[in-house]
């Protein structure tokens, strides 16, 4: 790969912003393959030996695997696998997306996961001297990327008095001459969306060479609607979405991305070209197949909702605070205490949860498992919070 990065610099030189020396930074986020875990350390997740019967609600995962129907697609590509692409899967996903999204085929991307492109965008689009605006808490890759390549940051905090949604006005005051704002809606960890009006009014009173990244990666659990429709022919509004999350296919990393060609070719100056094209067929296929089945995922996101609505609604008999308005699945719980130590008091008792932010030191993110699962959870909290 490091080849690769060497003769994408000569055909198209970063531009003046980034010296050479960031750009073999830029080479090593890339051909290294950064994960998650090592761009954000404090969340590496207890799962990987955690014992089986471990219920484990840390990682926004859902709780099941694929829809059985893209399992059995895949399961026939696999078949195929001494092929690179037999049936013309690659393209055939893409149209698909196109036709499902209502968008130009031409405006789709698709990725290992959304983790990629959203590394990519931030490395494209914010710089030294154009900055990076986010709200707090929020996803916090963008702020890992920023910092790894001395690109300021300007956290905007989500606060009870704005109803823990992201403001487009704040983020613009935070830094108006940034290069690039990022809007996870709904966002991580609050799970609270935010609303096409504010997206709109800040697509009309930034920086015109500013760019807007919505993240979608949790827009299936939500009706709220999305970003997808201010898309049209911008060239300063990009949308990643997965299908890590409602769909069940976190390690088959799937992710996409809608935007203007020429907001994509920008992204293209490292290794992108390699990045899009080179997807597991099997996982194509798979995901392929998820977009054709409307009436699962319907269901899925009632499941998850009707959860929801349960957990909160024993938290709110058991004056347990938490952060209201989420549409995802997940929920941030205040125990009043710190969450790292309530953390490993949940894990001794086979309950992993989710991290907290370090602006909300005792406030933990908690993904929504199966309603069992969360019975569990429930359980654990009536132990460790006695009435």
């Amino acid at each position: 790969m490091p080849h690769i990065i060497s003769r994408l610099y000569s055909e198209n030189p970063v531009t003046s912003e980034y010296s050479r020396r960031t750009f073999g930074q830029l080479a090593g986020l890339f051909s290294v393959g950064a994960s998650f875990s090592n761009l954000v350390p404090s969340a590496r997740a207890q799962t990987s030996s955690s014992p089986t019967g471990t219920v484990l609600l840390d990682k926004n995962e859902y709780w099941t695997g694929p829809f059985p129907q893209a399992v059995q697609v895949a399961q026939q590509e696999i078949l195929q696998g001494n092929r690179y692409d037999p049936g013309h899967v690659h393209e055939a996903f893409l149209k698909t997306v196109a036709v499902t999204e209502r968008v130009p085929l031409d405006h789709v991307l698709v990725w290992q996961g959304s983790m990629d492109p959203l590394i990519r965008s931030v490395a494209s689009f914010a710089s030294p001297q154009r900055g990076l605006v986010t709200v707090d808490p929020t996803f916090e890759v963008p702020w890992a990327v920023a910092k790894y390549l001395n690109i300021p940051v300007q956290r905007v905090p989500l606060t009870a008095e704005g109803r823990y949604v992201t403001s487009a006005r704040s983020l613009l005051t935070a830094n108006p001459q940034a290069g690039l704002y990022y809007i996870c809606s709904p966002n991580n960890p609050t799970g609270t969306p935010t609303s096409l009006d504010e997206i709109r009014w800040l697509l009309e009173h930034k920086p015109a060479d500013a760019i807007v990244l919505v993240d979608e990666a949790y827009i299936h659990f939500s009706d709220n609607p999305s970003a997808l429709s201010l898309l049209k022919d911008r060239k300063d509004l990009l949308i990643l979405r997965t299908f890590s999350k409602l769909f069940g296919m976190a390690g088959l990393r799937v992710g996409l991305s809608f935007a203007h060609p020429e907001l994509h070719h920008r992204m293209m100056r490292y290794d992108g070209e390699t990045a899009t094209k080179l997807i597991n067929v099997a996982a194509l296929a798979g995901a392929r197949e998820s977009l054709l089945l409307p009436e699962e995922v319907r269901r899925r996101r009632e499941d998850m909702t009707s959860v929801r609505r349960e957990v909160e609604a024993h938290l709110t008999h058991r004056h347990i605070a938490f952060v209201p308005g989420s549409v995802a699945n997940m929920i941030m719980v205040d125990w009043s205490h710190p969450a790292k130590d309530v953390a490993a008091a949940f894990a001794k008792e086979g309950v992993i949860i989710g991290r907290n932010w370090p602006i909300w030191p005792n406030v933990s993110r908690i993904t929504l498992g199966s309603r069992e699962e969360m019975q569990v959870f429930l359980r654990q909290v009536d132990r460790l919070f006695p009435a």
